[in-house]
């Protein structure tokens, strides 16, 4: 496995890290994320990528999968095994649905293939960094766990543990729901703040009921753990209750 030094000093809001063998290919993406206000770093290996990370930590690497010195799926596994914080974006092209899953089981936040519109990678890039500054004004970068209700949620390896050490495993999809209501505790999120990468057809789509059960179901594995997802009639669902991190 390879290993990540990852850094847990805070960084400024908006480096990204482009990882793309194709130098073509590397320099249109990084060209169209240079228009908007980031620090964008450019790399074609992943020895490369070992080197730039010992700087600042990453508010978002965005990762080619076919890379001369390794694969990206393993890199995004060993990212989030060595304590990575920051959004994951790969950019493929695969188009295989085996490959998107498995991408987003092993930790990636989001998922495009090549060829892609810059407009829509554009968009893609300010959803997770949004998602991430806000997650990050309510939490320290070095944070292991939130704890809420009878629950702590490992930021790390994405599982849930209770007082009495017993582990929740996870779906990635539920993991992401379950964060955004961590970032936003008391807070009413409608239907599209929850899924704000499906937010043209979320209003039509009943799939985000099914994980909030699924989801509701196992918090509701512990005492108390039943009344920690709320629905709001007609305007979305919210987290009651503090959430501490540590």
């Amino acid at each position: 496995m390879t290993s990540f030094m990852i850094p847990q000093s805070d960084a400024p809001e908006g480096r990204i890290i482009v990882l793309e063998d194709d130098p073509d290919i590397r320099e249109l993406i990084a060209a169209q994320l240079s228009r908007e206000p980031q620090h964008v770093d450019s790399v074609g290996t992943v020895a490369d990528l070992r080197a730039i990370l010992q700087g600042d930590p990453v508010d978002l690497l965005i990762l080619d999968l076919n890379l001369p010195d390794g694969d990206g799926l393993d890199i995004c596994r060993d990212l989030r095994a060595s304590g990575h914080q920051g959004a994951i974006m790969m950019v493929t092209a695969r188009e295989g649905p085996i490959d998107r899953v498995l991408g987003l089981e092993l930790g990636a936040d989001d998922y495009l293939t090549k060829p892609f519109e810059p407009r829509e990678l554009l968009a893609r890039v300010r959803n997770l960094l949004r998602r991430s500054r806000i997650f990050d004004h309510g939490r320290p970068r070095v944070a292991r766990f939130a704890r809420f209700g009878p629950w702590r949620l490992d930021l790390h390896q994405r599982r849930l543990v209770t007082n009495d050490e017993r582990l929740v495993m996870l779906s990635s999809a539920e993991y992401r729901l379950l964060s955004r209501f961590i970032e936003a505790p008391n807070q009413v999120l409608s239907r599209e703040e929850l899924l704000p990468e499906r937010s043209a057809t979320v209003a039509f789509d009943r799939s985000i009921d099914i994980q909030i059960s699924r989801l509701r179901h196992k918090l509701a594995s512990e005492p108390g753990g039943d009344e920690l997802i709320l629905t709001v009639r007609s305007e979305g669902y919210v987290l009651p209750g503090p959430v501490e991190f540590e």
